[in-house]
């Protein structure tokens, strides 16, 4: 703890965003960068504590008072080390994570938190930018082969620590572009494709191997992975989408929203798109169904379109603005959560039922819905939901787009080729090696776990390496997430 005085000296700063008129004209990422000072005060504000509660938060096991340390003194190098120990890709958490860590921050009892994941990505840019993130190829190989099926956060985390164990690994990907949700998913004002690209070149450097366009149980079969590999580590993701079965969801105009934003990443990417199949809210009355992150990413790229309104609503009430007394510190704050996004414009709407929609000649106009009440617990233990009487609505709907969360992996094809088993939930259950029921088959990330955040992605993927190694080798040196176990 350099500084014992930080965190009442200092208040918690961010990083200046770009401003709304001038960043909603273009799809660069909208945070400035801190100066050295700045990062350097917001590093003294770590207290240290004698039990840093942000390691419960964080999946990873982060070592956030030891960077945040190095960082107020200056170590900028040193921190990078510690970073890196337990976290592949910090430039991607220090952009997209929610960062939990900050939630169970011990300042967060009754201050504001350590900008933990700010500081995290103001190393990882230091540290690109000095030239210390170099490939690590391992210095002797096994000879053991691994295929790594998916290329989002779980599978490059799992290849690159499969890797460097000395294994030889190839990385499957059924887009044509490698990161998946990662290149494809998340709008580029959050998470520029060039700092996937240059991770993906170092893997490379490090004798990884890649290959896209290959969708494994379609284009080829599931066993050949495992006639070839010694293990394989499926981290293809949780890829069903929550559809609403409500009459008029036939109606042109209605996307799931993971479709709408790969087709806007491919555009910004250089790609082409045929007219007829272009999803645009240039112009339109959009309704995005769905608060969470992925409504908010919806939110952000129809403002860079040129929507006319954008309205997001969500099935649930609206949350409180400061935490309940059953959701004390530090459990994740079941509070109303303000993105850039939502700085930018647009309509959030809570207790909403969508009923149906309505259109012309085949094209959605409008969304049919009811305000909801809600009640007392019932058997399960959740809020009873009901209709407030004669409360029915319609709202103006060009373009609605589905931001209702995934359900589980796709089941036909790879999955059923191999014969794995499933949990209740659909995922493929695994053991406490992340091994599956098929002998040499891992899984890791959201195809395991379900749909969950990025940095439980990454926590996967090195443990399902962890547990590779260990079938491989019979013993393992890869480290373990704290949060996974012992």
């Amino acid at each position: 703890m350099g500084k014992p005085t930080g965190f009442i000296d200092k208040g918690r700063e961010t990083p200046p965003r770009i401003p709304v008129a001038e960043r909603v004209g273009d799809y660069r990422e909208f945070y400035r960068s801190w100066t050295e000072p700045q990062a350097r005060d917001q590093g003294a504000r770590c207290m240290n504590c004698a039990v840093p509660f942000c390691h419960m938060g964080c999946p990873l096991g982060n070592l956030i008072p030891e960077w945040n340390d190095l960082v107020y003194r200056g170590r900028w190098r040193h921190a990078l080390d510690a970073l890196h120990a337990t976290n592949n890709f910090p430039e991607f958490t220090g952009r997209i994570c929610p960062a939990p860590c900050e939630a169970s921050c011990v300042l967060a009892i009754n201050q504001d938190p350590v900008a933990i994941e700010h500081i995290e990505k103001a190393i990882s840019d230091r540290g690109w930018q000095e030239g210390w993130i170099v490939p690590q190829p391992p210095k002797t190989r096994t000879g053991k082969k691994v295929a790594v099926v998916g290329s989002g956060p779980a599978g490059l985390a799992a290849a690159q620590q499969i890797n460097r164990a000395g294994h030889l690994v190839t990385v499957y990907e059924r887009s044509e572009r490698v990161g998946g949700l990662l290149s494809l998913g998340i709008p580029d004002f959050k998470l520029e494709k060039l700092l996937v690209q240059r991770r993906v070149d170092q893997m490379e450097r490090e004798g990884i191997e890649f290959e896209t366009g290959v969708h494994v149980g379609r284009s080829i079969p599931a066993s050949d992975l495992t006639d070839r590999f010694d293990a394989v580590c499926l981290a293809g993701g949780s890829t069903v989408p929550r559809d609403l079965a409500v009459p008029g969801r036939e109606l042109r105009g209605i996307h799931f929203a993971m479709d709408y934003l790969t087709q806007q990443n491919r555009l910004v990417a250089g790609g082409r798109v045929p007219p007829e199949e272009r999803i645009t809210a240039e112009g339109k009355r959009v309704v995005i169904l769905g608060g969470g992150d992925t409504g908010a990413d919806c939110l952000g790229t129809a403002h860079r379109q040129g929507a006319e309104v954008v309205r997001q609503l969500e099935i649930l009430p609206e949350p409180p603005l400061e935490r309940p007394p059953d959701n004390p510190w530090p459990e994740w704050p079941k509070v109303l959560m303000t993105s850039a996004a939502h700085e930018e414009g647009g309509i959030r709407g809570y207790n909403v039922l969508t009923k149906r929609f309505s259109g012309i000649d085949g094209e959605v106009r409008k969304l049919h819905g009811v305000r909801l009440e809600w009640g007392p617990p019932d058997g399960s233990g959740r809020p009873s939901m009901n209709e407030a009487p004669g409360s029915d609505f319609e709202i103006d709907a060009e373009l609605v787009l589905l931001a209702m969360g995934f359900l589980h992996p796709e089941r036909e094809g790879m999955l059923a080729d191999l014969g794995v088993e499933l949990d209740a939930r659909g995922n493929v259950a695994t053991d406490e090696n992340k091994m599956s029921s098929v002998p040499g088959v891992f899984a890791a990330g959201d195809m395991a776990r379900g749909q969950s955040l990025v940095v439980w992605a990454l926590a996967e993927g090195r443990e399902a390496a962890r547990g590779i190694d260990r079938y491989l080798m019979a013993r393992t040196g890869l480290p373990r997430a704290l949060s996974i176990g012992p």
